[in-house]
């Protein structure tokens, strides 16, 4: 089994991310022995990259950076005044990304979180047309950077557009740079057979994020873990996890992410845990 870097998102502490947030979390989530930091991205502007490039390198600590789809971001089935707008923030977030040297921007790149329409074959097709062609000239712009996009299938209850791999597989096939964020909250919804489904995403997997089944602490719930990490050596996948939750304290994020409850002890329990549990199977194998 790969030995891997491990990393956790801030979210699991607070949100929007802030400059004085991240100089308060950053070197406790060194000290637990975490290698990144995951930092998302909610409104450009909300933290410096250049200040959290120079804080981070400081501790030795690496970075991944998430994009956030919030209300009006769009790229399918939307005005082109709102594309505009949401390619200018993906460009953004690249260039912070670019900044505090993460590889990739990971997150729901096509529609925003929440929004959902059935839609038949054919309109399913030509919004994946649409996704493809909007996210081209975003894609270049990360390959200028060096940073590349990786798009995430969200459960059914958070869009109607990408749920599964193969879903993103076939709308994603016209822009082969742009790789798949793997989320295993979402995967464990969606897919019959998580592990069969990383392997299917094979190389196009660009990001991975863990938590329990329940969004809780990694290895505290009925997830396969070892398979889910054999499958994605099986898949070719050599980079970090990172683990991904949500703090009921803020009104906001818990009602998008629909944490009414306590996910752990502690949220510092959801990380520390969840790296001790990640650590261990990789010591294990």
């Amino acid at each position: 089994m790969t030995s891997r870097l491990i990393g956790v998102n801030t979210w699991v502490w607070t949100s929007p991310l802030t400059d004085d947030s991240l100089r308060r979390l950053a070197p406790q989530i060194k000290n637990w022995g975490f290698d990144l930091v995951e930092l998302p991205v909610e409104h450009l502007g909300d933290w410096d990259p250049a200040a959290a490039a120079t804080l981070l390198e400081d501790l030795g600590l690496g970075a991944t950076v998430t994009l956030v789809m919030g209300e009006g971001s769009e790229l399918v089935a939307a005005d082109a005044a709102t594309v505009r707008a949401t390619q200018d923030y993906l460009r953004g977030v690249i260039d912070a990304a670019h900044a505090v040297g993460s590889a990739v921007i990971a997150g729901p790149a096509y529609a925003s979180v929440g929004r959902t329409w059935r839609m038949d074959d054919d309109e399913r097709r030509r919004c994946y047309a649409e996704l493809a062609e909007n996210l081209a000239p975003v894609a270049e712009h990360g390959r200028q950077a060096g940073v590349r996009i990786a798009v995430e299938p969200l459960n059914r209850y958070e869009t109607s557009l990408i749920n599964t791999v193969d879903q993103a597989l076939e709308a994603l096939a016209p822009v082969p740079d742009v790789g798949i964020l793997l989320d295993v909250y979402h995967l464990n919804i969606e897919e019959t057979d998580v592990p069969a489904a990383i392997r299917r995403a094979g190389s196009r997997i660009a990001h991975v994020q863990v938590c329990a089944n329940d969004r809780g602490a990694p290895g505290a719930d009925h997830l396969p873990w070892p398979e889910i990490l054999t499958a994605l050596d099986d898949a070719g996948y050599s980079g970090p996890l990172c683990i991904e939750s949500f703090t009921a304290e803020n009104a906001t994020i818990a009602t998008a992410a629909s944490i009414w409850r306590p996910l752990a002890a502690s949220q510092d329990a959801i990380a520390v845990d969840g790296l001790a549990h990640l650590k261990g199977l990789m010591r294990r194998s």
